[in-house]
């Protein structure tokens, strides 16, 4: 893989329930409406271990597997257009990703913008 080592780590605060955040998430239909613009292959269903789908942005693609998915806690292998890792946890009112990777993307701006669009969605969606 061609790029850079990145890593970045952000907690943001939301006005949304542990379990709303959960939601968001790990129901696709859910996590399709709030990462739009992106376009997801194979991805259906609430996400369990193991599942695997590809994310795309124009002609950039990510596949991406489900590797731990608990209570608070969601875990994704990230190959293709970014080898590595993406990991949320979250609880009443707070949200964190880490994403680690090598990419010739710029990771922090995209997981920043997520972020933002997320905490966007439930605040839109669950008041």
């Amino acid at each position: 893989m061609l790029g850079n080592f990145q890593q970045s780590n952000l907690r943001i605060e939301v006005n949304a329930s542990e379990k709303n955040i959960r939601e968001s998430l790990l129901e696709s239909d859910r996590l399709k409406q709030w990462m739009w613009p992106q376009n997801f292959t194979s991805l259906s269903g609430q996400l369990t271990k193991g599942d695997t789908f590809i994310s795309s942005l124009g002609l950039i693609k990510v596949e991406h597997q489900v590797e731990m998915v608990e209570d608070n806690c969601l875990r994704l292998i990230l190959s293709k257009g970014i080898d590595g890792y993406h990991q949320w946890h979250w609880g009443d009112g707070w949200l964190q990703s880490r994403l680690e990777g090598i990419s010739a993307l710029p990771l922090n701006l995209g997981q920043t913008l997520s972020l933002f669009r997320l905490r966007q969605y439930l605040s839109t969606n669950y008041q």
